[in-house]
């Protein structure tokens, strides 16, 4: 297993964890994007669809999902749970551009 892919792995892992724990201490996810936490889910989802289809191992495929099931989770935090503490004059990004400018790319 490589080293660097490991290390990488770890620190997405407290980067999650440090997220969880921001909002559920503080019980609000200022400062957190929601819209942010929507292009990271187009970017898991797009980038391990393989995740159904080639087995790899199962550390691949445990990191995969937990990837996509903790940014729904955030998702979930950010625009169910805690909704009245968004930020939205702070989080004015217009993801749709970014969105269709991607997409146009990808073709």
């Amino acid at each position: 297993m490589n080293l660097f892919r490991v290390l990488g792995d770890l620190s997405h892992y407290l980067a999650i964890l440090t997220i969880f724990i921001k909002i559920i201490s503080s019980k609000s996810c200022k400062g957190i994007s929601g819209k942010s936490q929507i292009l990271f889910l187009f970017v898991f989802i797009t980038r391990y669809l393989d995740v159904f289809t080639n087995f790899i191992s199962m550390y691949n495929t445990s990191i995969k999902i937990f990837f996509i099931l903790s940014t729904l989770t955030n998702i979930f935090l950010v625009f169910v749970k805690y909704k009245g503490t968004i930020s939205s004059d702070l989080d004015t990004i217009r993801i749709e551009f970014l969105i269709l400018g991607a997409a146009v790319l990808a073709l």
